[in-house]
């Protein structure tokens, strides 16, 4: 299995497999394949695709995409940087309107606490840092529209997506 790793490579390809990958996420959604087959099919990738990828090389993620902080997540990054919630949430954080959500994300990109391509804050990251870029979930087929999103964003899911087009299409 060839893994790309190339961020200008990945968002070429992404443009040009736009129409394609929308397709294939049909394809999953319609499939009659069982849910935990197909769980099986994308854990397996992942972990296959994982080992290959240094994502502190990478950081992308950190760059481009807005996590959303639910309160527990405010909670802990508020109380080890030592500020109240409010102050926190004024410096740092927004409503997410965009998605309609109760959810707050960031103010700005990349996330104020990357340096270089490194967590300045790792234990105090949000939940959905922590399990970005969400592979290893259950139910891959009622996540696909994240998985079309973060094609282009994670080499990863990038090189699963792609991976999985192979094996199934």
């Amino acid at each position: 299995m060839k893994i790309e790793t190339d961020l200008k490579k990945i968002e070429k390809i992404a443009r040009k497999n736009e129409d394609e990958n929308w397709e294939f996420r049909s394809f999953l959604k319609g499939s009659h394949m069982e849910i935990d087959e197909m769980d099986f099919l994308v854990h397996r990738l992942f972990e296959l695709v994982s080992k290959e990828i240094d994502c502190k090389m990478c950081a992308n993620c950190c760059r481009t995409v807005s996590p959303g902080l639910d309160q527990e997540d405010i909670a802990r990054l508020s109380q080890g940087l030592r500020m109240d919630t409010e102050g926190f949430k004024q410096q740092f954080l927004m409503k997410d309107e965009k998605n309609f959500s109760e959810e707050w994300i960031f103010n700005k990109k990349p996330c104020p606490f990357l340096k270089g391509n490194l967590c300045s804050h790792y234990e105090l990251r949000p939940e959905s840092c922590r399990s970005f870029p969400h592979l290893h979930k259950e139910e891959f087929v009622f996540r696909l529209l994240g998985v079309v999103n973060n094609y282009a964003v994670c080499p990863i899911v990038f090189n699963v997506y792609e991976q999985l087009k192979n094996e199934l299409w």
